[in-house]
């Protein structure tokens, strides 16, 4: 084998490819990984408090409480609460992501605050109301609806899914135990389908524009 050094070539290397931007998979991944990580470094800050913290949650028609609106989906009465809405925040909140990261964050907004101010304006006076629910129960009604809104096969298989699941708790939406924030609940469960229903207007107006019109018959 011989070599030739007046080669130009010789002796330089092919850069590697560069890699691209992380995949959405792993994007959403690390994004709802990072928030449930995050409700539980504030669940450690309100231990530590004496649980004042979870106090900035949402009181009905107070000023103050208007706040809450804000912090109440990422704070927690207590330890158990928070394991209990740990595996409902990490897989549907996934599920909101992956199919579009922004599109995902907008749906969150929503329900953040269709949630929050329902729940402002409804619940009982002198009551105080945090957790993820709000979350939890706006991303499964928003998985739900979303395929009928865009007519995806794979988004209403999807929603079947996550009905099979996660479609008992929609029970939640309904009075029942005192210490539970069924407002939170159902205006969470409200703030998903509007979050579906808002976010595939260009779909439904793609349909619409495609689909031919109707002819008058001919006589």
């Amino acid at each position: 084998m011989t070599m030739d050094f007046n080669n130009p070539d010789f002796g330089t290397r092919t850069p590697a490819p560069k890699s691209g931007p992380p995949s959405v998979w792993k994007q959403s991944a690390v994004l709802v990984g990072g928030f449930a990580i995050l409700l539980y470094v504030i669940e450690i800050v309100d231990v530590i408090s004496g649980q004042n913290v979870q106090n900035a949650g949402v009181t009905p028609r107070t000023l103050d409480g208007l706040w809450g609106i804000l912090f109440a989906p990422v704070l927690h009465d207590d330890w158990g609460h928070l394991i209990a809405n740990t595996i409902p925040v990490l897989i549907l909140g996934y599920l909101v992501l992956v199919t579009g990261i922004a599109r995902g964050l907008a749906a969150t907004g929503i329900i953040w605050v269709i949630g929050g101010v329902g729940t402002w304006l409804f619940a009982g006076s002198n009551s105080n109301h945090v957790g993820a629910s709000v979350l939890i129960f706006g991303w499964v009604t928003y998985l739900l609806v979303r395929g009928f809104f865009t007519r995806s096969f794979t988004q209403i298989l999807i929603g079947v899914a996550v009905f099979v699941v996660y479609g008992g708790v929609l029970w939640g939406v309904l009075p029942s135990d005192p210490r539970v924030s069924w407002q939170g609940h159902l205006f969470g469960a409200i703030g998903g389908v509007v979050a579906a229903w808002a976010l595939t207007s260009g779909e439904r107006a793609k349909r619409a524009g495609s689909t031919p019109a109707v002819r008058p018959p001919s006589f």
